[in-house]
Formats: C-alpha cells, structure tokens, sequence
C-alpha cells in the first residue's frame, strides 16, 4: 500500500469510525493501566465488567496490597490469567508506591518495567492518559494492518508498529490506533470479516479471496 493509498484508507476508516477511543472504563491513568493489563487476552466487555466492582472495591495502590491475593483473585477470576495477573497488579503497586510515590510513571521507558505492562500496555497508557502519541499495536491493528498491506503478514508485532509510526503522521498515531481497533472489532473481524460491504475491498488481498470462493464454490456448484 503506497502513501496515497494509505491516506485514503485511514481517512476512509475515520469516516466509518469518527467517535473511535479507548473503550477500557477509567478514570485516571492508574485505573487505564490496571484495566490495559487485565484485557490482554480477554475482551474490553469483560474487562469493564470486573472493573465496574473492582474500581469501587480498590481506589488507590495501598488497598490492592491491603488484601490477601486469593481475595485479590476472587475480585478478578472472570478474567483469563487472573491468578498471574492478581500478582502482577500486586507486585506494580508494590513498585510504584516504592519507586514514584503511588503515581503511574509518565515515560515509557519507566512503564514497561512495572510488572504486567508490555510495550502496547505502555502505548495505550501514554497516550491515553498523557496525551503522547504513540500506536498500540493489539490483534485487530496487527490484523488490519497486514490485511490491508501496511504491513507483511510475516512481520512481527514490533514492525507493525515501527511501520505504521514511519508511515502515518505522528499527531494521527493516537486517533489512528482507535479507528483501527473499531475498524477490526466491528468490520474487519477476525471471523467473518464484512468483506462484501468494505470500501477498502480493493486493497485487501484477503478480502478479494473470500469474495472470490462463494463464487468459485457456486460455479462447482453448477457444473456438477
């Protein structure tokens, strides 16, 4: 997909999806934080259901580390992984109460060393909740990117993202990151995909093949 391409995709893709943001319920850049670790691998639904007790239950780090961590996971079991991710939100309030005062550190560098947090957790936080652009590269930017040509199927997570900075204009990384989670979550899924209705259709390698095999499996169809 070449630039010109590109921007008629995005602009395309932001016409689809205007109001497109962060969809993880919070109220300050602790709870984001919290609530980016407890999605991975689990569906923002899900996550905000628990949330929705858990942030009532718990307001500030102390009170995490202020119960046992079987109570911890009982709060938290309706998320995957909880039990590992109980720990974890124990071990990061334990590191940011010791290290930045009870806050979430601002720089990137510094989130990525708070256990749970990876790279796309310290993007969606950063940007999110400071206001730095960056691009949080989750399944569906990864998927959307490759299906539309912005990235090679073979890449890695980290060469979506470094494509996707060296292509889309900085200021649009953080509004770019939205439309594409709405793009893939609610058009461009990983199970039937809206391929027939999708206006990027002719820059989707994948999208032509899935329209081609009804057709080609209803030409068999007829010459049997």
């Amino acid at each position: 997909m070449n630039q010109k391409q590109l921007r008629i995709a995005l602009d395309t893709i932001g016409q689809m999806f205007p109001d497109a943001h962060c969809e993880l319920n919070h109220s300050n850049p602790f709870e984001l934080t919290l609530a980016v670790l407890l999605s991975a691998q689990c569906t923002d639904e899900t996550v905000n259901k628990v949330t929705a007790s858990l942030f009532q239950k718990y307001r500030k780090p102390e009170d995490y580390l202020a119960v046992s961590i079987e109570e911890l996971e009982q709060d938290i079991r309706r998320i995957g992984l909880f039990r590992n991710k109980a720990k974890n939100i124990q071990s990061l309030c334990e590191m940011i109460l010791r290290l930045y005062d009870g806050r979430i550190p601002e720089k990137h560098e510094q989130l990525v060393e708070l256990p749970g947090v990876g790279r796309k957790t310290a993007n969606v936080v950063v940007s999110n909740a400071f206001g730095v652009p960056a691009i949080a590269v989750d399944t569906h930017v990864e998927r959307v990117a490759k299906r539309l040509g912005i990235a090679l199927l073979k890449d890695s997570v980290l060469e979506v993202e470094k494509k996707l900075m060296r292509k889309v204009p900085k200021e649009e990384w953080t509004l770019t990151h939205h439309r594409l989670i709405f793009f893939g979550r609610y058009h461009c899924k990983a199970q039937n995909p809206k391929c027939e209705s999708c206006p990027l259709l002719d820059n989707c390698r994948e999208g032509k093949k899935r329209i081609k095999l009804p057709q080609i499996r209803k030409s068999k169809m007829m010459t049997i």
